[in-house]
Parts: C-alpha cells; sequence; structure tokens
C-alpha cells in the first residue's frame, strides 16, 4: 500500500521560485527478497523554460523518480514518501483521476524506447490524436490538424502521409520524433525527456538534441533531462544532479558540474568518458568496482566502497554517517573543500583537458 507522507529536508535547494519542486522524495519497492530503496531523500527544483540534466548508471534512481513524479508506480508494491509540488499541485497525495488530468496534458514524458512506448495495434496519428481530444475536448478533424502540424514541426516528411502509418513502419530516428510530437501535443508544462536518444546514430541523435531545444524555446516547458552520457547533458541541461544508489551526490549548474566537479563519483563518470582529442591508445579509466545492491546498501556514503580517497577522511566517516548534500552549488562527500580541489587540480583536471 503506497504510504503518503511530508517531510521536510534541510538540504533541498534554494533559488527562485521552482515550476516543479521535489523535496525528500523516497520510493521504496517491496519484493520477495526485501525492501528495495530506489530513491532515497532526494530533493531538487526545475525552474520554468530551463533544463534540469540528471546523470548516474543505471540502477541510480533516475527513471524510478521520474515516474514517480508522473504517478506511474504501483500502490500495491510502491511507498513513497515525500513532497512532489508542480505549479503549486502536490502530486503525491493527488488522486488517479487527477493524476490522468494532468499526464500528457500538463506533464508529458518521452521514453527510452519509443518502439516499446507506442502501441503497435494503432496508427501512430490515432496516438496523437487520442489524448489532444481526451484533454482539450477537440473533434477528431482538429485533433488531426494538430497531429500533422506537430509531426511537421518535429521534421517527419509527408506528415498527411505518416499519420495513417503505423509504428514498425517508421524508422527508429522517426519513431522518436513521434514521441516527441506526441508529449508535445497538449503543450506540457513539464516535459520529462528517458534518455531519447540512447537508440540513435549521433546524426540523428543530433537533431533530436537540437529540435528539443528549439521546442523548448518555443513552448517554454521545463524539461527534464535524463541520461548517462555526459556529453549529450553538457549540450542540454541549465543544471545537473548526479544520482548514485538512489542518492543526488552532486549538483550545480551543468557548467559548474563539468568544468570544476566536486565528488569523487562525477569524477569518476568523466574520467571514463572518451574523448577526441585524446591519444587513441589512452586507456579509459572506469569506476571500480561495481554499484551496491539497494536491497543492502552500504552504510555512511553508499559510493564508499568504490571510492579511492576514503583513507582521507578520518574516523571511518564515509563508511558510517551519510554525507550531507547542502545547499545550492554542493556534493555529498566528507572530503573538505581543500581536499576536493586539490585532489580534482592535481589527480582529476589532467585527465579531463
Amino acid at each position: 500500500m503506497t504510504t503518503l507522507t511530508k517531510t521536510e529536508d534541510a538540504s533541498a535547494p534554494t533559488g527562485p521560485e521552482s515550476f516543479l519542486s521535489v523535496r525528500d522524495l523516497k520510493v521504496t519497492f517491496s519484493t520477495e527478497d526485501g525492501p528495495v530503496k530506489a530513491v532515497d531523500g532526494l530533493s531538487f527544483d526545475v525552474q520554468r523554460g530551463k533544463t534540469l540534466g540528471i546523470v548516474g548508471e543505471s540502477g541510480s534512481g533516475k527513471s524510478v523518480t521520474n515516474l514517480t513524479i508522473l504517478g506511474l508506480h504501483s500502490p500495491r508494491t510502491t511507498t513513497v514518501d515525500g513532497e512532489i509540488v508542480m505549479d503549486g499541485k502536490e502530486l503525491i497525495t493527488a488522486s488517479e483521476k487527477e493524476l490522468e488530468q494532468l499526464r500528457g496534458n500538463k506533464m508529458a514524458m518521452i521514453f527510452q524506447d519509443p518502439l516499446t512506448a507506442l502501441s503497435p495495434f494503432y496508427t501512430v496519428g490515432r496516438q496523437l490524436s487520442e489524448p489532444f481530444m481526451k484533454h482539450r475536448g477537440a473533434s477528431k478533424k482538429e485533433a488531426k490538424d494538430r497531429a500533422i502540424e506537430m509531426l511537421t514541426k518535429v521534421g517527419i516528411p509527408q506528415p498527411k502521409t505518416r499519420f495513417d502509418d503505423y509504428p514498425h513502419q517508421f524508422s527508429g530516428g522517426m519513431r522518436q520524433r513521434a514521441m516527441i510530437a506526441m508529449a508535445l501535443m497538449c503543450d506540457p508544462d513539464l516535459l520529462i525527456a528517458d534518455e531519447p536518444t540512447t537508440a540513435l546514430d549521433v546524426t540523428v541523435q543530433a537533431q533530436i538534441l537540437d529540435l528539443l531545444k528549439d521546442l523548448q524555446q518555443e513552448f517554454g516547458s521545463a524539461i527534464i533531462f535524463i541520461t548517462h552520457d555526459l556529453g549529450v547533458i553538457s549540450q542540454m541541461a541549465d543544471d545537473l544532479l548526479v544520482m548514485y544508489a538512489g542518492r543526488a551526490v552532486e549538483r550545480g549548474s551543468a557548467r559548474e558540474v563539468m568544468s570544476t566537479p566536486k565528488h569523487p563519483y562525477t569524477w569518476g563518470l568523466l574520467s571514463s568518458m572518451p574523448r577526441l582529442d585524446s591519444n587513441l591508445d589512452e586507456a579509459l579509466e572506469p569506476i571500480p568496482g561495481a554499484p551496491p545492491s539497494l536491497l543492502t546498501p552500504p552504510d555512511g556514503c553508499r559510493f564508499h566502497p568504490r571510492c579511492a580517497y576514503t583513507d582521507l577522511v578520518p574516523g571511518n566517516q564515509c563508511s558510517t554517517t551519510r554525507p550531507p548534500l547542502g545547499d545550492g552549488r554542493a556534493s555529498a562527500c566528507h572530503l573538505t573543500a581543500e581536499q576536493k580541489q586539490t585532489l580534482f587540480i592535481d589527480k582529476i583536471q589532467p585527465r579531463l583537458r
């Protein structure tokens, strides 16, 4: 049964009034092996017309967070605590009927795999039209005109003809464009993009990213962009949240986090990225080990079993005490500010040049 409570997160972000505000979010799944803490005390803000990037390895809680915002979790197996407020509306305590009025209307999602997100039994045009008729009370003709307009806007060739095609008749890039068109049919205030370019070649990927930026400028939507690709996020995001094992470990403007990261996990992500100007014989430096099981996560900092710098922190704090994230530009790490700066300059920055 879903538990609904509101809590105050002392380390909540500060800044201008947010369109979307998430505070101390906890999402726990009930399984046969025990509770899985998929998200554990997450807080962030998203402003109108801005893009928040969320990065992290698979299993870090990125997609779970955003499916929870949309209310797409099973109340029988999921416990949700905390607060999610969108434009003054509390979403965790909202009824399913209220959420249905918001999904596809005020908030929408671009899923990672459009082939599974789109129904194979209905034409693309029908799948675009139905939400518009439901939420806007439009006629079939009005909905078709709107769908053709959106297919044109996202760059689908011959949109009047492709309106009657099925998803399998579209290429991968065209299906992703159709998913974007569907998400934007009702001019949503919040758009969640869950790794929308993962399966696309680099040319189509660049086109999709440019398209999202252009559409955001036109519609003024707040965007949450989920990815594991820091190269992509550097092009898209205004602000950046780095997640590890269900927790936020670093946040700040995308420029700050990419240029002067402060958490060892972010250092590892950046150091493991291939660079166009690097020597082809130069080996990448992967993060050692693997993310922890969220059935039995480690105490203290969840990254400490994989961190190379725990011996610099006195008193075993890394393995016993959870480091706070703090306000504004921050990282959840027990290293001092001086240690972080010295380590970054001496060990990390030379790898990123």
